[in-house]
Parts: structure tokens; sequence; C-alpha cells
């Protein structure tokens, strides 16, 4: 009996042990599924909002004052946009600190008065990511590279915000961290991140009002009033840059090639004419890497690497050329870029 009794009890326990193991499979898979829906779903929140950032700075009408902070840098600036499907976008961008400068802008004609010279630049928009705008490509491209994070909400300049983390999926970038208007979507604050979450870089508004009539017609005026100034129009155009004989071909993921230019620079000696340099700007969606290439025989430079804040440089020589490599990414970002550049001149 005593034999019997012990194979039962055996048998009972195998039993209850395979039971116990079936339940807690039971429970990971759950618990699998349910960070999978939440993973699908904070990315689709993320996704939304990140786009709802986007078009709120084209959408809406806004005025108020930012703060740019970098390292011991600290620069402000007053911004008033004016959005209207009549006659499009209507923004005035002036520096509080330092030299005064005024930039005026209709839809992507830009006007950059420099009183002290009395000088207006006329140029056609390149960069449409700059504060509040954010997104250099679509959403979906920055997910493949970002792992987003819903941190709730909090206020910024007396307004409440909603706040998410973009934190990258590799080393080849940094981390952002956006505060966004709660109604409107309007970019608040952004932060760009280290590895151990110091903040390198932050723009943010300490005073907006969003909503509500804007003076545009104050800007359509500065534009047209341009009498008396002297008005210099740079020639920049589209270039073939493989065409000319270069290949840039990097091995990160999610940097993608927005625009190729040809561009005049200022030349580093005095009376000199400008140097023709051309300009390839790449794109994850958040992080931008310029590249400027311009010939050694006009340009008096030496190799070398640095940094402020979250934008890293590298200066590289590459024959009869400079190779200049500017960007908000780590330096290895950049150094990756430039060991994927090659230079094979057609005969």
């Amino acid at each position: 009996m005593q034999r019997v009794r012990l194979k039962k009890t055996t048998h009972w326990g195998r039993l209850l042990a395979l039971m116990f193991c079936a339940a807690a499979l039971l429970s990971v898979a759950s618990s699998a599924f349910a960070q999978g829906d939440d993973s699908s779903a904070t990315r689709k929140s993320a996704a939304e909002l990140l786009n709802r950032i986007h078009g709120a700075a084209q959408q809406q009408n806004y005025e108020g004052t930012f703060v740019y902070q970098r390292g011991t840098t600290v620069q402000s600036s007053r911004i008033t946009h004016s959005a209207a499907r009549s006659d499009g976008e209507f923004e005035s961008l002036e520096s509080l600190d330092g030299k005064l400068r005024k930039m005026l802008r209709h839809d992507d004609d830009m006007y950059t008065f420099v009183p002290k010279r009395h000088l207006v630049v006329v140029e056609k928009r390149q960069n449409k990511d700059s504060f509040p705008s954010l997104l250099t490509t679509s959403n979906e491209q920055v997910m493949t590279v970002y792992e987003p994070k819903m941190l709730g909400p909090d206020r910024v300049a007396g307004i409440d915000s909603q706040v998410i983390e973009l934190d990258p999926k590799d080393a080849w970038r940094f981390a952002y961290k956006l505060w966004a208007d709660s109604k409107t979507g309007l970019l608040l604050r952004a932060q760009t991140l280290g590895p151990d979450g110091q903040v390198l870089e932050q723009l943010s508004f300490s005073q907006v009002q969003i909503g509500g009539p804007v003076d545009r017609a104050a800007i359509a005026n500065g534009i047209k009033s341009l009498a008396g100034w002297t008005i210099v129009c740079p020639p920049v155009q589209p270039v073939d840059m493989e065409a000319q004989g270069w290949k840039i071909a990097p091995a990160i993921p999610g940097f993608r090639e927005i625009r190729e230019l040809r561009r005049p620079m200022a030349s580093s000696e005095e009376g000199q004419p400008p140097i023709s340099v051309d300009h390839a700007v790449f794109s994850d969606g958040l992080a931008t890497i310029s590249i400027f290439v311009e010939p050694v025989e006009k340009n008096s430079r030496k190799e070398g690497a640095g940094n402020s804040g979250a934008t890293h440089l590298l200066v590289k020589r590459r024959g009869d050329f400079w190779i200049t490599l500017l960007g908000e990414v780590p330096q290895a970002a950049l150094q990756q870029f430039a060991s994927a550049i090659e230079y094979n001149p057609s005969k």
C-alpha cells in the first residue's frame, strides 16, 4: 500500500507541476501579447503626435519668445507666424540677443535683414525643420530608428503639454524629448539628450500665444519695403554630386539624402571672391548631417574634429578637396559617413 500511495503521490505531483508550468507559460504569453499591444498603441500615439507637431508649426497662428541653449550659449528670439489658406504662411523671426537680425518669410521666400550693413539677403527656404517645426521626413521613417515613449502631461510657458521621448535604436544618433501643446500640437520645447540623459541642446518657448489674430500685414509690408536696402540674391542651385564623381553611401540605417545644392561661401582670404561649395544633406527625420565639398586650392584649413553641444564637426582632406561634415549626431556617425565617401573623377 505504501508503494502504491507513493506512485499516486508522484503522479499527482507531476500533474501539479505541469499545470503550474502551463499557467506560467500562459502568463508569459499574455504578458508578451499585452506588451505588443502596448507597444503598438504607443507607436500609434507617437506617430499621431509627431504629425500634429509637424502640422501645427505650419497651420497655426502663434507668436512668442523662445530660448536656444547649448552649453554656455543662450540666445533668445521672437517669432510671429500666421497661416491662411488664401495666401499661405507669413513669418517673422527676430534675434533678441547680440547682433540685430531679422528674417521675414512668405511661404518659401526668405528675406534676412542685416541692419548694421543695411543689407537684405533674398533666397529660397531650404530647411523646413527649424523650431517649432520638426520633421524633415515622414514619421514612419522616424519610427524605424527611434523608439517612442509617451511620458504623460506637463506644462511649458503656462501651457498644458504632452511629452514624448524618442530614444535611438542604435549609437548613431541622440535621443529627443519633446513637449507639444495638448490642444494644437504646437511644439513648445525640444531637448536633444546625450547617452546618459544629459541635455545637450534645448529650444523652448518662454512665452507664447497660440491662435487668435496675428499682424500678417506688418510682415507683408516689411517684405515689400526694401527701398534703400542693398539686396543680395545668393546663386544657390541644384547639383548632381554623383555626376561630379562623388559617391556617398554610409552604412547607417535611417539616413536618407534630402537635397544637393551648390552654393557660394565667403573665402577665408580677404578680397577674394566667394568659393563654390557643393552641399549634400542627409536626415533621419530628426537629426541632419551636412556634407560640404570644396577645392583645397581655394581654402586653407586643417583636418580635425570638434563639437558644441549636440553638434559635431569633422574636417577631412580627400585628394584636392576638403570635406566638412556637420551634424547633430555623435562623432562616430560623422566618421562613418566620411569613410563611405568615394571620389572617382570622370575622365
